[in-house]
Parts: C-alpha cells; structure tokens; sequence
C-alpha cells in the first residue's frame, strides 16, 4: 500500500468517525423539528451539557469513562425533560418567530451558566487507557477511539429507526404529531409521548457531546459555536428525515476532513460550500420531500 493511498483511508475513516458524530449531536434536532414540529436552537447546548455532565462525573464523583457516559446522558434527559414540561409547552403553542426567539435565548442562558461554572477554558474528556492510540496495519493507522465512536452512533442510529419504525411508542409519537386530537381519543397521552421523545433527544445530543469532544472540545460557548454545525446537518439531510440526517453527516465529516488535509487553503469553508452546493441541487436535502 502507497503511503498517499494510506493517508487517504486513514482520512476517510476519520471522516466517517467525524461524520457519525455529527449525526449524533443532530439527531435529536431532527427529531423534535422534523417529528415533533418544534424549531429548538437550544439543542446544541444540551450537547454541551451532557459533556460537561459527563466530565463532572469523572472528575468529581470518580466515575470511570462509560460509567460517566451513563450519568451524563442520564442527566441531560432529565434536564430535558424538566424543561420540556416547564419552558417548552409554550413553545409547541407558538409561532416560527416565537419558537427561534424563545430557544436562542435559552441557548444563551444556559452558555451563561455554563461560563459561570465550568470557566472559559477549553476541556475534552479524558478517555481510558484501551481506546487511546491507534491500530496500524503497515502504512494504514486508524484511531482506536475514532472507531469506538464510529460503532457507537452506528448503534444509536440503527435504535432509532427501530424505535421510531417498529415499535408501539414510534407508532404513538407519529400519531400524536400527524393528529393529536385523534391520538387523545385512542387514548394516548400526548403530552407524555412528547416528553419522553424530547427527553430522549437531549440525550441523545448529550452523547453526541460527551463522545466528541476529543473532537469538539468542551468550552462555555459551545452551544453557541457549534449550532451551525447542527443545523447544516439537519438541513442538508431534509426536515425530519434520519436517513438525510445520517448520510449529511457522513458526507459533510468526509468532506471537512478530506478538505482541510487536501485543500488547507479553503480549510473549514469546505463544508460550508459542500452544503450551499447541496442545497442548490437539492432545496429539500438529501432525503427530503421535493
């Protein structure tokens, strides 16, 4: 194997990681504007929040790596769904404009908070010892822990299309978004199914935050920083559509990767204009409903 072909497998891999990732921190975002019909730009900020759960849990508590990944996705879930059933009831009620208003400003209000307890200096998660280096194959290295991330939002996405495409509560969910009215005479409880679908996406965000942050460093504005990243994914990939999402993502991580190795001069423009590129060929994304 040439070392030119090598550096662009270990690249690409690095780009699916990446990828992956990305889809990760954005699923729950397609979840509750696509499914749930709800404009949230807070959501990048619970992925912050579950980081920097995850990392207190380490740090404080003395939690080992997976164990801390428990309780920081635990802890965003409850987090939303406390806001879910306080802040954000009036948000379902509400307009476009009053949804944008209401979650920036959250956005805002939790990056406060965050600068006032966790300081403004950058800090990532420390990993163990069995997910640092790398496995080399001769010219080819992979990251151990850029494939352990990789595997992990693989199983995320394959449970989330389970759980929305094959069992009851999928079936409850897409009821009490197509006709709630309906849906609360079969007796479904649609306040309930909302909760626990909001819940679920901050956590999933919260994942998505705690895995990449080797990546994605951990820092008081990141809520802020990173919501670009969010919402591209979301609207390359079509409203609502986890498989747009998912193929954005690995798109959009092959071509940031690939392009600030290949083409430094542009560096992170690429993936700005691999979106403005997709969207004039496609204005309803990827798998969106033309």
């Amino acid at each position: 194997m040439t070392q030119s072909l090598a550096t662009f497998l270990s690249l690409s891999i690095d780009g699916v990681a990446y990828g992956m990732l990305l889809f990760l921190i954005s699923v729950g975002l397609t979840v509750t504007l696509g499914v749930m019909r709800v404009v949230n730009l807070a959501h990048s900020a619970f992925a912050m929040i579950g980081g920097y759960f995850t990392l207190w849990a380490m740090q404080r508590a003395g939690l080992d790596f997976f164990a801390a990944l428990l309780v920081g996705v635990a802890g965003t879930m409850m987090l939303g769904a406390v806001l879910e059933r306080t802040l954000y009831r009036w948000v379902y009620t509400a307009n476009g404009l009053g949804q944008l208003l209401m979650t920036i400003g959250l956005a805002f209000i939790i990056c406060a908070l965050a600068k006032h307890l966790a300081g403004t200096e950058l800090q990532s998660i420390p990993i163990p010892e069995g997910l640092r280096g790398t496995w080399d194959f001769g010219a080819f290295s992979v990251s151990v822990y850029r494939i352990f991330a990789l595997v992990c939002s693989a199983v995320v996405a394959l449970g989330i299309w389970w759980g929305l495409e094959r069992t009851p509560f999928g079936a409850r969910l897409r009821a009490a978004v197509d006709n709630p009215r309906m849906a609360r005479c079969v007796g479904i409880n649609v306040p309930l199914v909302f909760s626990i679908t909001f819940a679920i996406g901050c956590g999933l965000s919260g994942l998505g935050g705690a895995l990449s942050s080797q990546i994605l460093p951990l820092e008081p504005y990141y809520g802020l920083k990173y919501l670009v990243l969010v919402l591209i994914v979301v609207a390359a990939g079509g409203l609502g559509s986890l498989r747009g999402s998912l193929y954005a993502g690995l798109l959009l991580g092959l071509i940031d990767t690939l392009g600030r190795y290949y083409v430094p001069a542009l560096g992170a423009f690429m993936i700005y204009l691999a979106v403005l590129a997709i969207l004039l060929i496609r204005p309803q994304g990827l798998v969106g409903r033309a």
